[in-house]
């Protein structure tokens, strides 16, 4: 493999005392030992960053998203322990849609005859009847309902209704009415401002009906743009509402703006600037809670990866980023990778993303980098399956069995994926459920979620596996190590032929950037 370091190590791992694994004494050249860099690397001062970052949450009303002032902190800590550990740090700021429903919503039928429909709380604990849309505006309004363009029966084929895609869909619409709006061929956003520019007071936005579309639809409007208030229900109380007759009173109190936010990036003083070794992670939680998992375990572990780097003369030079605004679809990673010179970003050799790294029900996966697992998307950027087989090595060696997880684009890597940057990292599971053979592999309980607190106020310094995180903030320690004094690093750009320089000088990548990871049901 190339890059390889001959890996040795042992781990101890006891929930009372935490010990990383070493990597094996340098080769024979005049580079710093690798194997003492990582040792530097403790569990201890990482969980040190997550009770600053739990106590950053409860301080300011319990969370750490984007655009808050609990992100504002979380911000301001990782600059200044990075700042102190000597790096280079700039703060990136850009504006990004802002979005809090405040309070409970509310959907009544007040004609023919009256009924009250379940909502979905704000916290997502459950799910109700009908559900906020991202980005829906506020009001509290009483209308008879409009049906628009709907096909009801639904038709035999998934995403064919045209209901709310064109302004003439709302002919003779009257002014006031709430508008009944159906799933399908443009997005939820087309949708809701065509009703809006209509005079609708409100607009309902029901599933499609056919199978696998009949649920209560949790949506996005993709930006704050929409004024009114705007649900989405499930297919059998779109149908009900469309009845004859039907009125109804929609409620939503929600905060719906643009606001402005910063990525934290450090770079090391030492170094080639022409080959970058990147690491990232998000810093933002959801609103719901203080994201100590989702993604203050990430965010923590390449902190102290930095920290133990940072006055240690690299080959390579280092690079740290603390992404905001994961939470609302990879916003911080697209917008730092969009503002990149194609100079800049040729520069950036290696992209290691590391998202939920402490699941208290955890697996141990690798990104795969090479499709081995022949699932879901394809294989990264050439040279991601050699950053996949550094970490299969480092999990080898220490006898802890691993799995794959596709480069679905839930995560910042997405945006470095798609400029063709060899990526991988580590995940230990988010809201999917282990496997029974996963349990028979690293313990815990299948048939549970990977972290039963994902997205949610419990995702505290208690929803953390002490063990996981030791083994992977070891694995971040290791491939950190390893690409910084690496002369021969993952991607064909870095191969000593003229031809692939050439090469690699003409692309810039053209895979469009995924999207964020966790969120809204697909807007159409």
């Amino acid at each position: 493999m190339r890059a390889s370091l001959g890996m040795r190590a042992a781990v101890a791992t006891a929930a009372s005392a935490l010990v990383l694994p070493l990597l094996p004494a340098a080769p024979a050249n005049a580079d710093p030992d690798p194997a003492h860099i990582a040792q530097t690397v403790v569990a201890s001062a990482v969980k040190k960053h997550l009770r600053k970052l739990q106590d950053i949450a409860n301080a300011n009303g319990g969370t750490r998203a984007a655009g808050t002032p609990g992100y504002a902190a979380s911000r301001d800590y990782v600059a200044v322990v990075l700042k102190k550990a000597g790096y280079t740090v700039a703060l990136q700021e850009f504006d990004f849609p802002f979005f809090k429903e405040n309070s409970t919503a509310a959907l009544q039928r007040t004609a023919p005859s009256a009924k009250t429909y379940a909502p979905t709380p704000p916290d997502g604990s459950s799910v109700g009847d009908f559900a906020t849309m991202t980005y829906s505006g506020s009001g509290d309004v009483t209308g008879a309902v409009r049906n628009v363009d709907l096909v009801l029966p639904p038709g035999p084929t998934a995403n064919t209704s045209t209901s709310g895609c064109e302004a003439a869909d709302f002919a003779g619409f009257p002014a006031g009415a709430v508008a009944l709006v159906q799933r399908g061929t443009c997005n939820f956003q087309v949708k809701a401002e065509n009703a809006q520019a209509a005079g609708a007071s409100a607009v309902i936005i029901m599933n499609e009906g056919q199978p696998g579309r009949t649920d209560t639809l949790q949506g996005t409007l993709g930006e704050p743009t929409v004024h009114i208030p705007a649900v989405g229900v499930s297919f059998a109380v779109g149908e009900e509402l469309s009845a004859a007759g039907t009125s109804v009173r929609v409620k939503t109190d929600t905060t719906s703006e643009i606001r402005k936010t910063h990525n934290v990036v450090a770079d090391s003083r030492w170094g080639d600037p022409n080959k970058v070794v990147q690491l990232g992670a998000h810093l933002d939680s959801v609103l719901a809670g203080p994201g100590i998992n989702d993604n203050g375990s990430g965010s923590a572990a390449i902190l102290e990866v930095a920290t133990a780097l940072g006055k240690i003369p690299t080959r390579n030079k280092l690079r740290f980023s603390f992404w905001s605004a994961e939470e609302l679809g990879l916003l911080g990673a697209e917008h730092y990778v969009a503002n990149l010179s194609p100079a800049d970003l040729a520069k950036i050799k290696v992209y290691l993303n590391f998202d939920m790294v402490a699941s208290p029900n955890y697996a141990l996966k690798i990104y795969d980098g090479d499709d081995s697992d022949a699932t879901g998307a394809g294989p990264g950027p050439e040279g991601s399956g050699e950053i996949e087989k550094l970490f299969e090595k480092y999990f080898d060696t220490l006898r802890q069995r691993h799995n794959g997880t596709d480069f679905d684009g839930r995560s910042d890597y997405g945006p470095f994926i798609a400029a063709g940057i060899p990526s991988g990292g580590t995940f230990t599971g988010a809201e999917g459920v282990k496997t029974p053979e996963e349990q028979t592999m690293f313990g815990g309980t299948a048939g549970q979620a990977y972290d039963p607190c994902y997205h949610q106020a419990c995702d505290t310094t208690a929803n953390i596996s002490d063990k996981a995180l030791a083994l992977n903030t070891g694995a971040i320690a290791t491939a950190a190590a390893v690409y910084a004094f690496s002369r021969d690093l993952p991607g064909p750009d870095n191969r000593p032929t003229a031809a692939a320089a050439r090469t690699a000088a003409a692309t810039t990548g053209s895979a469009a950037a995924h999207r964020g990871r966790g969120h809204a049901a697909p807007a159409q």
